[in-house]
């Protein structure tokens, strides 16, 4: 299992880097735009009343990213919501390596395309330094969560982030990894 390379890591070297190369005219591999890390964010505001909700939305996002997420807690208290400082209120994930990579595939190939009425992912979620941001209504398009087992549905942001400096060279990038971005 040490040697193993996943897929899309695979096809990032053998074809994506020389056709960048190629559209980016950029002659040095080091200086191409590639996935530096995922995030994967769940907020829980229904937390605030029952708080077997964090265990069973970490336990969901663990399943779905294949590592144990983090809780986020409340920086400062807010009278109208009933929050106070360090009250847990969400679940979070950042992936790195063969994870991401893998995450990356299985979104693309398996979980995108089984969101109802899917058009493609809007073009302007770009944040202007070349990260990408979206958000899913639904973790039950992720094969890995048992739709019987869950007590309510809940939505999960996600982030790419990449080394481009430019959201035109990651919006090549990300178009390459296969993800259907419209124009």
């Amino acid at each position: 299992m040490d040697n193993y390379t996943p897929r899309l890591k695979e096809m990032y070297v053998n074809t994506i880097v020389p056709k960048l190369k190629n559209d980016l005219s950029i002659k040095n591999d080091l200086a191409l735009p590639k996935l530096a890390k995922v995030s994967l964010n769940m907020g829980l505001g229904e937390a605030v009343n029952d708080s077997k909700v964090i265990q069973l939305a970490s336990d969901q996002l663990a399943s779905i990213a294949g590592q144990q997420p983090l809780v986020t807690k409340a920086r400062k208290s807010i009278a109208t919501f009933k929050i106070r400082t360090g009250m847990p209120l969400g679940v979070k994930v950042t992936l790195r390596g063969n994870r991401m990579y893998e995450f990356v595939d299985r979104l693309v190939t398996i979980a995108l395309p089984r969101i109802r009425d899917f058009r493609g992912l809007k073009k302007n979620c770009f944040d202007g330094r070349g990260n990408y941001s979206f958000g899913i209504k639904e973790c039950t398009v992720f094969p890995e969560i048992n739709v019987d087992k869950l007590d309510k549905v809940r939505g999960l942001d996600i982030t790419i982030n990449t080394t481009a400096t430019k959201d035109e060279q990651a919006l090549l990038l990300l178009k390459s990894l296969n993800f259907p971005i419209n124009d």
